[in-house]
């Protein structure tokens, strides 16, 4: 069977199910007919530009333009996931920006070296940005809901863990059940996704490739490698996540302070 190609009218006849769940709302009075809308039209126009843009980039396949892209993607997770811990923690954004960074750098790298195999892979932008965009999704997600966990328990916790200090803990000790409890709560969804993939819900990635025509114990593979590099990903973003925030609820005289 050959690959089903969407074109223009395709996507109009998709919005179909976008009007739909717009009435249900309405007849539901649930109020969000606009918050769909509104959704709907972002989906749509953010998407075809990033298909027309990676369809430049991908015939130019210039390494520079690639390297370009993959700055922007990181930057925007950076933000995005500052801006759901905190934006009152001092310095919070080189923190979010270069362990997102570092977590996608080192799985990236162990996966091309160890597993592709494939050094053209590197600057064909037909694998690594879509590897990395993947992989920085699921970082930024993960270092975001670990990053907002600590943050909250920190602020709400001051008695606990000052008693901690006083009584000659270190602010590391002070705070390592926290820190533990976060980074547990950052990896909740990338577990539960790892407990079900195949038996509840077939992925993007292998469902795309299901879609293209590859064979399904290939397609199968490659999901396989996809959710391991997510978790080590998610894990090691979260773990510098916290990491840095612990160093910055703590001056130099280990005095705790509240953003």
């Amino acid at each position: 069977m050959e690959r089903i190609e969407l074109d223009f009218i395709d996507l109009g006849l998709a919005l179909g199910l976008m009007v739909l769940a717009i009435a249900l709302s309405a007849w539901q009075r649930l109020g969000l007919e606009g918050q769909l809308a509104l959704a709907s039209a972002r989906t749509m126009i953010q998407l075809l530009m990033v298909g027309f843009f990676l369809e430049v980039v991908f015939t130019w396949k210039n390494p520079l333009a690639v390297l370009a892209v993959l700055m922007v993607m990181l930057t925007i997770a950076a933000i995005v996931a500052r801006n759901r811990i905190s934006q009152k923690v001092p310095r919070l954004l080189p923190w979010v920006w270069g362990s997102i960074a570092i977590s996608s750098a080192i799985t990236l790298v162990y996966v091309n070296l160890l597993v592709l195999r494939q050094p053209e892979a590197w600057t064909n932008p037909q694998y690594i940005i879509p590897l990395t965009g993947i992989v920085l999704g699921n970082a930024m997600n993960s270092g975001a809901i670990a990053g907002e966990r600590f943050v909250s328990t920190l602020n709400a916790s001051p008695v606990e863990i000052e008693t901690h200090l006083c009584l000659g803990a270190t602010p590391e000790q002070a705070i390592a059940t926290y820190r533990k409890d976060a980074i547990r709560a950052g990896l909740i969804p990338t577990i539960n996704t790892m407990m079900v993939v195949g038996l509840v819900t077939l992925p993007g990635i292998i469902t795309g490739q299901l879609l293209s025509g590859v064979n399904p114990l290939n397609a199968a593979a490659y999901q396989i490698l996809i959710m391991f590099m997510l978790a080590f990903a998610s894990l090691l973003s979260a773990l510098l996540i916290t990491k840095g925030i612990s160093r910055e609820f703590f001056n130099s005289a280990a005095q705790l302070q509240k953003f």
